[in-house]
C-alpha cells in the first residue's frame, strides 16, 4: 500500500485538527544500506527536535547484524536528516531501542542490547549470568546535545539485568518514562522483558540520580499459564510503562497466551514491585508490540488522559489510537490512524499538545511518522 500525497500545512494544532494526521515516511527497508528496517522507537526532545531510532538490518529476521540507527528532524516529523548509524557491531546483533530524555539536565538516554551472533532469541545455549560469550548484555548511548553527538556506548550490563535466571533481556521497545508526582518523583524508568525464551518475565530498571547509575526491580508476578501440555507458558514480552495520576507506574504489555488483549499490571513503588498480571479487556492485541503514553494529567474541568497505539484487530493491521480519561481502567475512545497492515508503534507529544505516532506500515516495509491531534482521536470519521 502506497500513501497518498499529504499536503503539509501549518505546525498549529487547529490546522492538523481541520485536516487530519499528517504523515511523513521515515525509514523504508530495502533502501539506505539495510534490507530490513524495524522496531521504531521515538522522541520529542526538550527543544522541540524530533529523534527517531530503529534497527537497520541486513536480513528480514530478528537477528541479522543488526545496527543502531538514527534520523532527526527540526520541522516537527516533516522532513527528515540521513540516517546516521550510531552504533554498529559487526556480526552481532543490536535491538530493542528504548529512549528517555531526563527533564533537569536534557541529557538523552538510549537503550538497547548486543546478541551475539551465534545466538537467536530461541537459542538453547543462551546463558545466564553477566560474563561469558553466550550472553546478552545491555548497552546506552547519551546524548547532551539534542540528539546532535552522541557517547560511546555504554555496557550496564552489570547493574541492569539479573545474574540467575534471566537469558535473553529486551528494553521496551519503544520509550522510558520520568515520573514527575509521587514518593518516587523524577526517577527514570526503562521497562524490560527477560527470558529465558517463552517464558519471559516483565520487570523495570530504574535510577533516581538522573541516570548516573541504575539498578533493577523484582519481576511482574503471574505471568506463567499452563501451556496445555502440561509444562508453563509466559503471557507477557514486549512492554511499555505510563505514569497514573498518584505517580504509580502502570505497565502494558504484549500477550503471549490467553486472551488476545493486552496485558497490566501496576507497581506502586515506582517499578520495584508489581500486581499480578492482569488484563487490559479493551485493547486487542493479536500479539504485538505496542505503545502507552501519558498525555495529560487532570485540570480543573479536564479530566487526565493515557493514549495507547496498536492493531486493533486479529492481525497487525487497522492502526488504532485508543483513549482512556479514567487512569487506564476503561478505553472507550477510538479512531483508526491506518487500516493497513500496522505493526510496531510508539506515541509522544509536543509541547503543542499534537501527538507524533512512528509506526511500522505495509508489512515492515516502512516506518512512518504520523501528527494529529487528540481531538481527531475524539471525532467519529
Amino acid at each position: 500500500m502506497k500513501f497518498p500525497p499529504f499536503l503539509l500545512l501549518a505546525c498549529s494544532a487547529s490546522s492538523l485538527t481541520a485536516a487530519g494526521p499528517e504523515m511523513s515516511e521515515v525509514f523504508l527497508s530495502g533502501r539506505e544500506g539495510y534490507a530490513s528496517i524495524r522496531i521504531p522507537a521515538v522522541l520529542v526532545t526538550r527543544a522541540g527536535s524530533v529523534l527517531a531510532f530503529a534497527e537497520g538490518r541486513m536480513r528480514p529476521t530478528d537477528q541479522a547484524e543488526n545496527d543502531i540507527i538514527m534520523k532527526r528532524s527540526t520541522d516537527g516529523g516533516r522532513s527528515w536528516s540521513p540516517l546516521r548509524v550510531l552504533h554498529g557491531d559487526g556480526a552481532n546483533s543490536l535491538n530493542n531501542p528504548t529512549v528517555v530524555q531526563e527533564r533537569e539536565s536534557g541529557r538523552i538516554f538510549l537503550w538497547y542490547q548486543r546478541i551475539p551472533a551465534h545466538l537467536k532469541e530461541h537459542s538453547k545455549q543462551t546463558g545466564t549470568g553477566l560474563e561469558g560469550p553466550d550472553i546478552y548484555r545491555n548497552f546506552i548511548l547519551t546524548s547532551d546535545d539534542d540528539g546532535v553527538t552522541w557517547s560511546t556506548p555504554q555496557d550496564i550490563t552489570a547493574t541492569t539485568k539479573r545474574p540467575w535466571r534471566a537469558t535473553t533481556i529486551a528494553s521496551g521497545p519503544g520509550i522510558g518514562i520520568q515520573l514527575s508526582r509521587g514518593p518516587h518523583q523524577n526517577r527514570l524508568i526503562i521497562p524490560f522483558n527477560e527470558g529465558p525464551f517463552g517464558q519471559w518475565q516483565n520487570y523495570a530498571v530504574f535510577s533516581d540520580d538522573a541516570g548516573k547509575t541504575w539498578t533493577y526491580g523484582d519481576d511482574v508476578p503471574g505471568a506463567l499459564v499452563p501451556d496445555g501440555k502440561g509444562g508453563q507458558r509466559s503471557q507477557i514480552n514486549e512492554v511499555q510503562v505510563a505514569e497514573l495520576a498518584d505517580g504509580s507506574v502502570l505497565l502494558n504489555s504484549r500477550q503471549f497466551a490467553g486472551a488476545k488483549v493486552r496485558r497490566s499490571s501496576i507497581s506502586r513503588d515506582g517499578g520495584k514491585t508489581w500486581s499480578p498480571v492482569g488484563e487490559f479487556a479493551e485493547l486487542t492485541d493479536p500479539s504485538c508490540m505496542a505503545s502507552m503514553l501519558r498525555y495529560s494529567f487532570a485540570e480543573p474541568g479536564q479530566p487526565g488522559l493515557l493514549l495507547h497505539s496498536g492493531p486493533d484487530s486479529t492481525k497487525r493491521d487497522k492502526g488504532t489510537l485508543y483513549q482512556s480519561s479514567d487512569e487506564g481502567k476503561s478505553w472507550p475512545v477510538k479512531r483508526v490512524l491506518y487500516p493497513g497492515p500496522f505493526a510496531y508503534s510508539v506515541l509522544t507529544r509536543f509541547t503543542d499538545g499534537t501527538i507524533g505516532c512512528f509506526f511500522e506500515a505495509d508489512n515492515y516495509q516502512r516506518i512512518v511518522f504520523a501528527r494529529l491531534t487528540k481531538e481527531w482521536i475524539q471525532t467519529p470519521p
